[in-house]
């Protein structure tokens, strides 16, 4: 059996960042989700105000089911609330609904990032599945060239989710910046929104962690001198 020291030496540290990130976001999200705020502003009314104050008129609100499944969807231009935020007064509701409404104004204004980001997007689609059986094949044939294709491929999500992390936090910069001058929240009810959307932002951190300690991993594995079969 073969005892793999890399995978504990990278691999599970970062996996327990994303599972400490998955946690933390889903108990900030359950106590933020009790506190309603006072305007008794919803979900879906705080996506439209972010709409309103970015001038976007073509984009609509809707319910979908599920929770924490909210959504911007670029192509069909419709932000999709979850059950707890479209119709709930919560201070995460409104953090949330307007976390993504900030990212149908980072795409009505061709946010940069975002462009890069989907430009990555179809090499990430073939990377996810081709990436690392091309560096495996390349490993049991003793061909370096395929191994390093194959790992460029694989870099490439890390790529696209580092790319992300600006996209995500700008994202909650916007919905912020409208809550305030807005007035959709006391000044103590933004400090929990803005809780809910740090918790969030922890989650694609971990992820690249997560993928970075793999590529880590089997780079040191496929190149690092010691062939195994």
């Amino acid at each position: 059996m073969y005892f793999d020291p890399y995978y504990l030496m990278f691999v599970v540290p970062a996996f327990l960042l994303a599972l400490g990130a998955q946690i933390l976001v889903k108990s900030t999200y359950k106590k933020m989700s009790k506190e309603m705020n006072a305007r008794g502003v919803t979900g879906a009314q705080a996506a439209m105000a972010v709409l309103r104050h970015y001038g976007i008129t073509d984009v609509r609100v809707e319910a979908t089911r599920g929770k924490l499944t909210d959504h911007y969807d670029p192509k069909n231009k419709v932000i999709r609330l979850s059950e707890g935020v479209y119709n709930t007064s919560s201070v995460a509701a409104v953090g949330i609904a307007a976390h993504e409404a900030g990212h149908a104004a980072q795409h009505a204004q061709s946010y940069a990032p975002i462009r890069v980001r989907n430009a990555i997007l179809p090499v990430c689609n073939i990377a996810s599945y081709a990436g690392i059986p091309l560096a495996m094949i390349g490993f049991f044939l003793g061909f370096e060239p395929l191994i390093i294709v194959g790992l460029a491929l694989y870099s490439a999500i890390a790529v696209f989710q580092l790319v992300t992390l600006p996209v995500e936090f700008n994202a909650s910069g916007r919905a912020l910046a409208v809550i305030n001058e807005t007035g959709l929240l006391g000044d103590e009810e933004k400090s929990k929104a803005a809780k809910v959307l740090r918790a969030a932002a922890m989650t694609y951190v971990a992820s690249l962690a997560v993928t970075l300690a793999n590529l880590l991993r089997f780079v040191m594995i496929f190149l690092g001198g010691k062939r195994r079969r």
